[in-house]
């Protein structure tokens, strides 16, 4: 299995390029600004073709890209229903800084040729790989995660699988949620319904920042471990 990953743009996302192989079939996760012409090299340096572009959420520094780098490959793009309206008004979704940064300059977005909506459980067969989405809100409505079987293919029986995590969680922190359409109770029902049940061996690729995995989270990240320990103490009801 092939992961290429670099950060782009004046955020530092994390924009990935999955493939089996060199000199087949790929996925674009999270293109975010400036990230196009990193696609573009990668692309060529391991001969790769682009049918689709997974989108973690609608923030604009996740999806800048989207619309050109789909175009280009004539890749069909993946998004969460209830981020689907930020492809072509990131607007609705960000903060009044990057709103005044944004302002001034001539940005046009637009929705890609082909989009089509994710759910949750869904498995995505693309590329010659598997993609498990989980609906992760919190961050905002729309979040998702991307898991994708790793160890055997690979011939490392300790990572079985790779979470591609978005802004849900990072080394050491998890994703804000004072930006419009997040909401801190749902961020932290999504951490543990959707990431504690996890299995440990799990590397994370977060939208920001190194990678980590779900064992050194559950240990180390503050975050967690307040939800593991509410837990714990039975003051926490599941679904709730």
């Amino acid at each position: 299995m092939l992961i290429a990953a670099f950060p782009a743009g004046p955020w530092g996302t994390n924009c990935y390029v999955a493939a089996t192989g060199a000199g087949s079939e790929c996925v674009v996760i999270d293109p975010g600004k400036d990230a196009a012409d990193g696609v573009a090299q990668v692309v060529r340096e391991h001969r790769l073709k682009p049918v689709a572009v997974l989108i973690t959420h609608g923030h604009v520094d996740h999806m800048w890209c989207v619309a050109p780098v789909a175009g280009t490959y004539d890749a069909t793009a993946w998004i969460h229903p209830r981020d689907r309206h930020l492809l072509a008004d990131p607007m609705q979704g960000m903060s009044r800084e990057t709103t005044q940064m944004l302002l001034g300059g001539k940005h046009e977005f637009a929705e890609p040729d082909d989009v089509r909506e994710l759910t949750d459980l869904q498995a995505l067969e693309l590329a010659g790989l598997t993609f498990v989405v989980d609906h992760t809100p919190g961050h905002t409505e729309g979040s998702v995660t991307f898991r994708t079987p790793y160890g055997e293919s690979n011939g490392l029986a300790d990572v079985s699988e790779l979470l591609f995590s978005g802004d849900l969680l990072f080394a050491g922190s998890i994703g804000r949620t004072d930006l419009p359409g997040g909401d801190h109770p749902t961020m932290l029902r999504s951490l543990r319904d959707k990431v504690l049940p996890l299995a440990d061996d799990i590397v994370v690729l977060p939208g920001h920042g190194e990678q980590t995995s779900i064992g050194r989270e559950r240990a180390t990240n503050p975050f967690l471990r307040d939800l593991i320990e509410t837990d714990d103490a039975g003051t926490v009801t599941r679904g709730l």
